[in-house]
């Protein structure tokens, strides 16, 4: 971490989508954000979002954005497939840098920005939301404090409906590495590696299926087993293709952390808080333009990983990370992100993952970036 701190900040939030409206939006209740510009190639998108929280600055050119002298902090929630370039442009002017996951969806670009990063030696976080649930917290502090043993066996399973890949998908045709495991798989992937610290991956095999999502250009479903330096096996199964009624607005999760003198098990699944209405409810995590094929009358609440509205605000997990990355770059506290070489890790496991199951072979760990061209 760059211990050098910084009395106010000047923000730079560039991508004023789902996450920028989200997380501008809190930045304008942290008293630390002195000043707040925005940017978006959409300008109609940009400036309401800018009348919205009252930014002070607007523009569709980010290098306009993180040349202003009032910026050094930066926040890149752009596409998936558009971090790069305004990731190399902020580490570059030395900022400090929060950059939506995954780190990019090329692993030469990942590469690159860490080796930026290192030389340039930038503190830069990546998001991983849901590291900031206390459920996650308690049982990584439990695991840290040796309550359950030496770790040798991880499950996990996640499911989502169908909503994230159509919304993600209908953004772009640059579709390749848009798979369950690139853009949602990495969170569980993620909190298990963190649950698992110090292991190291040394095999992976998997498997994928595509029969409904397969017009969209990737896979329904993808599971897959790792082999760890230490022995440990983790088993990560992910499908995002549940149809468009399914009850979870975005993410259920099943996690079991398996040691040699106790167990962990996570039921995240959100079934516990149950709506049903005669009333139609929205679609949950969709995207402009889309009507979803039939009504849905049944909700988990608080199944949205990013948290819930009340009053206005946004309250939840990501509420949480934002905040706390305002503290980590003003006050130099430590704090539980993601490194940005924790989501190059990350992405280059999903993509392991999608690689064995295009194979149909079991991959050596650490791979050769070039397997991935």
């Amino acid at each position: 971490m760059n211990n050098a701190k910084i009395e106010k900040i000047g923000l730079a939030v560039i991508g004023c989508g789902t996450m920028g409206k989200i997380r501008a939006g809190i930045a304008t209740q942290y008293p630390g954000v002195e000043w707040l510009g925005l940017c978006d190639l959409n300008e109609e998108l940009g400036r309401n979002l800018t009348a919205d929280i009252k930014a002070d600055f607007f523009t569709t050119d980010m290098t306009e954005l993180l040349d202003r002298p009032e910026v050094n902090a930066v926040m890149i929630l752009t596409d998936e497939n558009n971090h790069t370039a305004p990731a190399l442009l902020a580490i570059e002017r030395g900022y400090k840098v929060f950059i939506e996951k995954p780190l990019a969806t090329d692993v030469h670009e990942s590469a690159k920005i860490v080796e930026t990063i290192e030389k340039l030696k930038v503190d830069v976080c990546v998001g991983y939301t849901q590291r900031f649930r206390r459920r996650f917290l308690t049982i990584k502090e439990r695991i840290t404090n040796n309550q359950i043993g030496d770790v040798h066996s991880v499950i996990t399973r996640a499911l989502m409906n169908r909503m994230v890949p159509i919304a993600t998908l209908s953004k772009t045709k640059k579709r390749d590495n848009l798979t369950p495991m690139v853009v949602s798989g990495t969170h569980s992937l993620d909190m298990s590696m963190w649950l698992m610290e110090g292991k190291k991956p040394v095999s992976v095999y998997a498997k994928s299926t595509d029969k409904v999502l397969s017009s969209l250009g990737t896979k329904d479903s993808t599971f897959g087993i790792f082999t760890m330096d230490d022995g440990t096996i983790f088993s990560m199964n992910i499908s995002w293709a549940l149809p468009t009624v399914w009850p979870g607005s975005v993410y259920g999760l099943e996690i079991a952390i398996v040691g040699t003198k106790g167990v962990i098990d996570v039921e995240d699944t959100h079934r516990d808080l149950v709506l049903a209405t005669e009333n139609p409810l929205p679609a949950g995590y969709t995207t402009k333009n889309f009507e979803p094929p039939m009504e849905r009358h049944v909700d988990f609440l608080t199944s949205y990983p990013p948290g819930d509205i009340w009053n206005n605000q946004f309250w939840g997990p990501m509420k949480e990370e934002t905040v706390s990355w305002f503290t980590r770059i003003m006050y130099n506290i430590d704090t539980p992100h993601a490194s940005a070489m924790e989501g190059h890790r990350n992405l280059i496991l999903t993509m392991a993952m999608d690689h064995s199951a295009r194979t149909g072979k079991e991959l050596a760990l650490p791979v050769n970036l070039n397997e991935f061209i």
